[in-house]
């Protein structure tokens, strides 16, 4: 599967670039929001890339961020989400705003985006929230009394992830303790992780 890719615009369409990879010319999707953050034709770019293969075909949707791509993958596994219907919304609202939404299930917004309407917007805060939610570092989530339970669901299942690479539950639980407390930074599930098995590798 192309995960990234890079080289110089050959096309530069509002929904789709085309970029010459050492002479083969890949034509990949986009939404409004990484056209806006594209360079002009001919100048070199890179797009993070979901495959998306069908019977059929097999298309790439680029994004010009880590998170927009994330967003786009987690969208499309809501049942009645396909690619399509992601690029729209993606192209209807910026990412921060977007994770913003979902971890505070603000519908409304949401519904304002051209194409969702409120059942969607509803199922998209169903099995998202959550999942938004441990993508977020805590500078990202809303000041609205939810920082903490994010913070527990992110250390809870890093300890669940710890546990099952074989730390024992009372080790694991103090690395985390010692990670959280020692950490001057934004944290996410990710760097919360790295921080610490660090102090259990130290």
């Amino acid at each position: 599967m192309i995960a990234l890719i890079s080289g110089k615009i050959v096309h530069k369409g509002v929904s789709h670039v085309i970029v010459d990879v050492h002479g083969v010319g890949y034509r990949v999707f986009i939404p409004l929001t990484t056209y806006y953050e594209l360079p002009e034709a001919d100048q070199t770019i890179t797009l993070h890339v979901h495959t998306n293969v069908k019977q059929d075909a097999i298309q790439l949707f680029g994004f010009h961020s880590v998170q927009e791509r994330d967003l786009f993958q987690l969208m499309i596994s809501v049942s009645g989400i396909g690619p399509k219907i992601a690029m729209n919304i993606l192209s209807g609202i910026s990412a921060p705003e977007l994770l913003r939404a979902l971890s505070v299930g603000n519908v409304g917004k949401l519904v304002h985006v051209p194409g969702v309407g409120k059942k969607m917007a509803e199922r998209l805060v169903l099995e998202l929230k959550e999942k938004v939610l441990k993508k977020m570092t805590l500078e990202q989530i809303p000041d609205t009394g939810i920082q903490s339970g994010a913070m527990d669901m992110i250390r809870e299942d890093a300890l669940s992830a710890l546990v099952n690479l074989g730390y024992k539950n009372n080790v694991a639980k103090d690395a985390l303790d010692k990670a959280v407390r020692s950490s001057e930074e934004e944290l996410s599930m990710d760097n919360l992780l790295k921080k610490t098995l660090k102090i259990l590798a130290g």
